[in-house]
C-alpha cells in the first residue's frame, strides 16, 4: 500500500482545490509546497473569478480574503497619444455571489490551502519535489529534498506551475513555440484607499479592472490596471520573443505606459510597494501537454490552463476547476478500485471537456495567435482611436464627413486593407462569436 492516497505537487489554486476536494471525500492527502507557505512565491495581484468554488465552498465571499468586488471593467485601446475605452460598469457585481474580484495571491493560496488543512489534507511547506518515482510506466510517488523523503500514493497531481518540471519529467510536453509564452510584470503602487475611491469613481469594497491592447511600446501584449483596497497594480504582459528582441526592458515599458496620458493620472502619486514578473502560458488550446499519463494527472498552469484572449485573461478559476475536476476523478477511480488503470488520464479530460475549463479553450483557440497578431496590436488600435477622433472633431467651418468617408480614409492611413479586415473579423468571429 502507498504512503498515501494522493500526492499533491503545487499548493497554487489548482492544487489546494484539488487537494480540498480529496481530503473531504475523505482520502488522505499530502500537499507539497515548496514556499515557506502558499502563495509565497506567487506575487500576481489580479483578477480572481471564484465562481467555480460555489458548490465547494458554499458562500465563499464570506471568508475569502479579497481587495476589491470588480463593479467596473474598461477594455482600454492605446496609441502613443490616443485611448479609446469601453467602460462597464453594475451594481449586480457587487453583491453576492459577486462575479469577480481583485485579490493578492498569497492571500488567496494561503486561505485556499488552509481549507484544504482545514478538511484533512497534510499541508508540508518548503519541500521541493525533485524527481518521480515510477513502477514501470506509472508514477507511484514522488522525490523530495528532505532526509528520506520518498513519498507514495496512488496518484501523483501536478500542479507545480507553468513548465511543470513533473510534467517535463513524465514526458507529457512536446515541443512548444517560445511565442506561446508571454511574460506578465507588475508593480504595486501604494495610494490612500480614499484617493483611489475618488480617482475611479468608486466606494467601499467596490474596484476596477482596466484592460489594455496596445501601450506597450511595439512589444505584442497589453497592459492592466486593477484597483486593490489601498494599491494599484499596473503593468504589462509581454511576448517573450519580441520582448527578447528588442532593447528596452520591462520596467521601461512599465513606465512608457504609466506616463501615458490615460493612464498617468489615474497612478499619480503612487508609491511603489512591489515589482514582479511571471510567466504565462498564453497559447491556449494548442500549447496544452498530455493532461496525464499512469499514476499522475496534471492540472492548472502545468497544463497551460490560462485564457488569455484579449478581453479576457484569466487563469486562477481553470485552476480551481482543473483541481476540482482531477480531484473528483482520483475520488471515483479510488471508490471503483480503478485509480491503477491506465485509463484515468482519459476519464480525466473528458471529465474536463464537460466543463468550462476545456470547452472555454476549445472555443476560444484562435484567440491567442489574433489577439498577439501585427494587425491588432498596432495597425487596428490606430484605426479604432482614429476614426473615434474623426467622428468626435469639429472642423468648422468645413462640414462633417459622413462615417463611410472616415472609415475608408482612416483604413487607408492605417494601411490595413480591405480584405485583412474582413479575414480578421472572421476570425474575430470565429472565436469570439
Amino acid at each position: 500500500m502507498p504512503d498515501v492516497d494522493v500526492i499533491v505537487v503545487g499548493a497554487g489554486p489548482a492544487g489546494a482545490t484539488a487537494a480540498l476536494t480529496l481530503a473531504r471525500a475523505g482520502r488522505s492527502v499530502v500537499l507539497l509546497e515548496r514556499g515557506p507557505f502558499p502563495g509565497s512565491k506567487n506575487m500576481y495581484g489580479g483578477v480572481v473569478y471564484p465562481r467555480v468554488l460555489d458548490a465547494l465552498i458554499p458562500r465563499w465571499w464570506e471568508e475569502a480574503p479579497i481587495q476589491r468586488w470588480v463593479t467596473r471593467r474598461s477594455t482600454m485601446v492605446l496609441t502613443d497619444r490616443q485611448a479609446l475605452t469601453v467602460d462597464y460598469r453594475t451594481e449586480a457585481w457587487g453583491e453576492a455571489p459577486y462575479n469577480g474580484a481583485t485579490a493578492y495571491r498569497p492571500d488567496w493560496d494561503a486561505w485556499l490551502a488552509g481549507r484544504a488543512e482545514a478538511e484533512g489534507a497534510r499541508l508540508v511547506c518548503s519541500t521541493t519535489v525533485t524527481g518521480l518515482l515510477r513502477d514501470g510506466p506509472r508514477v507511484v510517488g514522488v522525490r523530495t529534498d528532505r532526509p528520506g523523503g520518498e513519498l507514495t500514493a496512488f496518484v501523483v497531481i501536478a500542479a507545480d506551475g507553468v513548465n511543470s518540471f513533473l510534467a517535463k519529467e513524465a514526458g507529457l510536453y512536446r515541443d512548444i513555440d517560445p511565442g506561446s509564452y508571454t511574460v506578465g510584470v507588475k508593480e504595486t503602487l501604494g495610494l490612500p484607499k480614499e484617493v483611489i475611491d475618488e480617482r475611479f469613481g468608486v466606494r467601499g469594497r467596490h474596484g476596477v479592472d482596466i484592460e489594455m491592447i496596445g501601450g506597450t511600446g511595439g512589444v505584442p501584449g497589453g497592459g492592466f490596471l486593477y484597483t486593490n483596497l489601498d494599491t494599484l497594480a499596473v503593468g504589462v504582459v509581454l511576448s517573450v520573443p519580441a520582448l527578447a528582441a528588442q532593447d528596452r526592458r520591462p520596467e521601461e515599458l512599465i513606465a512608457a505606459l504609466k506616463a501615458h496620458p490615460a493612464v498617468a493620472p489615474l497612478v499619480e502619486g503612487g508609491e511603489l510597494k512591489e515589482y514582479s514578473a511571471h510567466l504565462i502560458p498564453e497559447g491556449g488550446w494548442d500549447m496544452m501537454p498530455e493532461l496525464g499519463c499512469p499514476g499522475m494527472l496534471v492540472t492548472g498552469d502545468a497544463a497551460a490552463l490560462c485564457l488569455a484572449a484579449g478581453i479576457w485573461l484569466e487563469g486562477v478559476n481553470f485552476a480551481m476547476g482543473s483541481g476540482l475536476v482531477a480531484g473528483q476523478v482520483i475520488d471515483r477511480a479510488i471508490t471503483r478500485g480503478t485509480v491503477a488503470g491506465a485509463d484515468l488520464a482519459a476519464r480525466y479530460r473528458d471529465a474536463l471537456g464537460r466543463t468550462f475549463v476545456l470547452q472555454d479553450h476549445r472555443k476560444l483557440r484562435g484567440a491567442p495567435h489574433l489577439v498577439l497578431s501585427d494587425r491588432v496590436q498596432r495597425r487596428y488600435p490606430r484605426l479604432a482611436a482614429d476614426v473615434a477622433e474623426r467622428m468626435f472633431r469639429v472642423d468648422n467651418p468645413a462640414p462633417k464627413p459622413g462615417l463611410r468617408r472616415i472609415l475608408r480614409e482612416e483604413q487607408r492611413r492605417a494601411g490595413v486593407r480591405a480584405r485583412d479586415l474582413a479575414r480578421d473579423a472572421y476570425r474575430a468571429w470565429r472565436a469570439f462569436g
